[in-house]
């Protein structure tokens, strides 16, 4: 009697064990199968900004909820398939601070959580955060002993009630600034100027030939300063070019010159033709007098 008593004691032991197991394994949650996000990163230039993070998802979609410190939580590329997700839109109060959650949820028809799990990115801010793209060279004029150069600011994905973009200037304002390095054709020395304006004007040495670019400079800002450098030109190349241009001018109207005098020249023949014919018909016309 006590051996069937110990019997049954151990095999209900063995039973109780075995639902344990089975319910830290519990296979038909999903748990095994659904994965949160990972390595999340926000990329952004010049307030276009994407948020991204791995990894592809197989049986299972994510949902973006975005929010600022002083907004509230909103939805963006909802149940996506996707690794990364435009959220420039909900990002227009560029100087408040962002944190994103990247949930994880089921295919429609498959057991839902009742709480999705999430991931949390880093906090981004867009104004001390985003990267500066390249600035542009709008026009370049070297006179005499001055160089004169007009940069062209960046535009940013946000628009005026008008429709048109903002540029990084109407975000930054007095805290953009513009360093023109400048320096002697062919040679190494750089010089610089700066201004809060999109103008420089510099004096140099007349005669010379110089090559320079432009790069923008968020005054504020302890990282990520500096934007993207411009490309490089030379006032050479605008000689060159003026040089190309004044060639094809010169060919352009020697053919138009060329075609004008031959059509003078047909149009005077045409005339005298004509006035000969008519002086022919004339005289054959005209009444004989009497002798």
């Amino acid at each position: 009697m006590a051996s069937a008593l110990d019997a049954l004691v151990a095999a209900c032991g063995r039973a109780l064990l075995l639902a344990a197991l089975l319910s830290q394994l519990d296979p038909c949650s999903g748990n095994s199968e659904l994965s949160t996000a990972v390595n999340i990163t926000w990329s952004s230039i010049n307030f276009k900004t994407i948020l991204q993070w791995q990894p592809v998802p197989t049986n299972y979609v994510y949902t973006v909820k975005i929010s600022g410190i002083n907004s509230n939580w909103e939805k963006v590329c909802v149940h996506t398939k996707e690794t990364e997700c435009d959220v420039t839109d909900k990002l227009q109060k560029v100087k408040d601070t962002y944190t994103a959650h990247i949930v994880s949820e089921m295919l429609s028809g498959t057991e839902k959580f009742e709480e999705p799990p999430y991931a949390i990115s880093p906090k981004f801010t867009p104004y001390n955060q985003t990267t500066i793209g390249t600035p542009g060279i709008q026009t370049y004029e070297l006179t005499d002993s001055k160089l004169k150069v007009l940069v062209e600011d960046p535009l940013t994905p946000y628009r005026f009630p008008n429709k048109s973009f903002k540029s990084i200037r109407e975000i930054f304002q007095n805290d953009l600034e513009y360093t023109l390095y400048y320096w002697k054709d062919r040679s190494t020395g750089k010089k610089e100027a700066t201004t809060k304006s999109n103008q420089f004007e510099i004096s140099i040495d007349k005669g010379e030939n110089y090559c320079f670019f432009v790069q923008a400079t968020i005054l504020s800002r302890r990282e990520n300063r500096k934007s993207q450098e411009s490309k490089v030109k030379c006032t050479s190349d605008q000689i060159d070019g003026l040089a190309a241009y004044g060639t094809e001018v010169f060919i352009i109207i020697a053919a138009v010159a060329i075609v004008i005098l031959i059509a003078i020249i047909g149009l005077s023949v045409t005339l005298y033709k004509c006035k000969k014919t008519r002086a022919a018909k004339e005289k054959e016309t005209m009444p004989l007098t009497d002798v």
